[in-house]
């Protein structure tokens, strides 16, 4: 049988302290949170490498570093509302849930949705809900918020999502150009997003985070 707490402990030793990631509250959410309950189950053994890792073909479970780097950018305290795009089977969400507040999350599979659930119920993540619907939309009926987290690539943050982004609050996205990818944060001041780069990473667009193309003649 597998030692998870052991790899938990490699996995912060190797690649969240390395990333200059060393606040408390992620540290011991990352320890205490099993990384193996929220993978698909034939990918347990997998669970704490360096990598991002598929959910199907075209959603990722993001890799150790960058989720904890994004954590570790947003500076998520204790009182807080936060929003997660892209839940995924829920780890993110966990980890949240026990630095924030509360957490809402979003996933538009439905039977993902439902698993994350799950899986949060089963690791005491009570003040944590995951809502079934398109990624893009958010959950406007929960906010507004005080942080968001987009789990994946994106080449457009819409509107409607920035609109559920309380003032003065922050949100992190991977924006992607082609296989190149960079961390930014967004923070909401006097109504508009001022994004500053936070480090490079890589991940699939989500889906609705698709820039627009400009009509051309």
């Amino acid at each position: 049988m597998s030692d998870y707490p052991a790899r938990r402990e490699i996995m912060v030793d190797t690649q969240v302290r390395p990333a200059d990631v060393t606040k408390f509250p992620i540290i011991d959410a990352m320890l205490s949170v099993p990384r193996e309950d929220f993978v698909p189950s034939e990918q347990r053994e997998a669970a704490y490498v360096g990598e991002n890792l598929a959910l199907d073909q075209d959603r990722v479970m993001l890799e150790p570093r960058t989720v904890a780097k994004m954590l570790d950018a947003l500076n998520v305290t204790g009182t807080e509302l936060v929003l997660v795009i892209g839940a995924g089977l829920g780890y993110t969400t966990a980890l949240l849930a026990r630095i924030a507040e509360a957490v809402v999350a979003v996933e538009d599979d439905a039977a993902r949705a439902s698993e994350a659930q799950t899986n949060l119920s089963d690791v005491g993540a009570d003040n944590a809900i995951v809502h079934a619907g398109p990624l893009a939309d958010g959950a406007a009926q929960h906010g507004p918020y005080d942080a968001i987290l987009i789990e994946g690539g994106v080449e457009q943050v819409p509107d409607t999502l920035l609109d559920q982004l309380k003032e003065g609050g922050r949100i992190a996205a991977l924006f992607v150009d082609g296989q190149l990818g960079i961390a930014r944060i967004g923070y909401k001041i006097d109504g508009a997003i001022s994004w500053r780069y936070a480090f490079n990473a890589a991940a699939p667009l989500l889906p609705g985070f698709v820039r627009e193309q400009a009509f051309q003649l």
